[in-house]
């Protein structure tokens, strides 16, 4: 079964078509991407109007793209997936609408698929994929989460962010500092020439003896010392003059020390989740996945554990096509998939917790 799958919900367009047929995990035949960040730079974060209007220029063209290496055509495909949500309503409705209006022009099925489900079950297409179940931290910019994952649809939310999550504490610490957009990534790069005991910042939760996370505290206390470096008033506002008033060593160690506050609580929270449930697997999967100290201590730590971690391939771990027809082709393997959806009305949820899905399924 040959799915062709839509994934828009932010600042990247990405389509891929998968192999699923058999019991086998479906094989990826060729993806396409275009991410929107050159675009962004200039307004210091994601425009929704535009990221819309630019996921409406790129998605025919990459579809065309992805058939050429595959080296099929159109009417080849068998079903037809997208990400109904979470993400920003206007580019959710530009892949829903395309995968809609094919699937009909088609006469095949379509698959809502969930952004974060995509996320979760990426790793199979690496090189080393997991079996279940296993332990999940979901981390990008805007969810951190641990889930247990014992199948396709099975999932156990443990513990989440209660503000801001791990993506955002990277995004908001690198605007304090001035670095461009995206900050997370820009973030990494200088925390590499930084100390990361330069400065002290605040593990929240971390004794908390439960799942959950919080990252808003740190970011007030990468604000409170960027302005004690900068000599700034305490009650000041946040303006680019603070980063323009330190040094780039002064920054690099703010970049190194936060990063190593956030990867900690990260760190510490997924080997208790893993300890509580006695599995012996863990699942990264999230654009911060690809953070390199996190993946580093990951791999130490559970190392001495007897802990296998998994990993998306780096270019899967942003958002991407490849993990939306990923999922949709586990979803019609395990029985879980509509495939007489009709007719082909469509509609987006740009907020869907995981956990409803996972009822739903249950």
């Amino acid at each position: 079964m040959l799915i062709l799958g839509f994934e828009s919900s932010c600042d990247e367009t990405g389509v891929a078509l998968v192999d699923a047929s058999g019991a086998g995990v479906p094989r990826l035949l060729g993806h396409a991407l275009h991410s929107q960040i050159e675009m962004h730079q200039a307004y210091g974060g994601v425009v929704p109007e535009l990221a819309s209007r630019d996921h409406i220029r790129r998605v025919l063209p990459l579809t065309d793209a992805v058939l050429a290496q595959a080296a099929l055509p159109l009417s080849a495909v068998d079903a037809v997936a997208y990400t109904r949500g979470p993400g920003l309503a206007g580019a959710l409705l530009v892949g829903s609408g395309t995968a809609c209006a094919m699937a009909m022009a088609l006469g095949k099925p379509v698959i809502g698929i969930h952004h974060l489900e995509g996320h979760l079950l990426s790793p199979f297409l690496s090189a080393d994929p997991p079996q279940f179940p296993f332990i999940a931290l979901l981390v990008s910019g805007g969810h951190t989460q641990l889930m247990r994952v014992d199948g396709v649809g099975r999932y156990g939310l443990l513990g989440e962010t209660i503000d801001d999550a791990a993506g955002e504490a990277f995004d908001k610490s690198a605007k304090l500092l001035g670095l461009g957009y995206p900050g997370g990534p820009a973030l990494a790069r200088l925390a590499e020439q930084g100390r990361a005991d330069a400065h002290t910042f605040p593990r929240p939760l971390l004794h908390s003896g439960d799942f959950d996370f919080s990252f808003a505290g740190l970011k007030t206390a990468v604000l409170t010392q960027v302005k004690r470096l900068a000599h700034a008033r305490p009650e000041g506002p946040a303006t680019p003059a603070l980063a323009e008033a330190l040094s780039e060593a002064e920054k690099a160690d703010v970049a190194a020390s936060a990063q190593a506050a956030i990867v900690d609580v990260l760190v510490k929270k997924s080997l208790a989740a893993l300890e509580a449930s006695g599995l012996k697997r863990l699942v990264v999967a999230g654009g911060v996945g690809a953070n390199t100290r996190l993946r580093s201590q990951l791999n130490q730590a559970c190392g001495r554990r007897d802990v296998r971690v998994h990993y998306p391939e780096l270019h899967l771990c942003t958002d991407n096509g490849a993990m939306i027809a990923l999922a949709a082709g586990l979803r019609v393997q395990a029985g879980l998939a509509d495939l007489d959806r009709r007719p082909y009305a469509f509609d987006v949820k740009p907020r869907w917790p995981l956990a409803a899905l996972a009822s739903a399924d249950a």
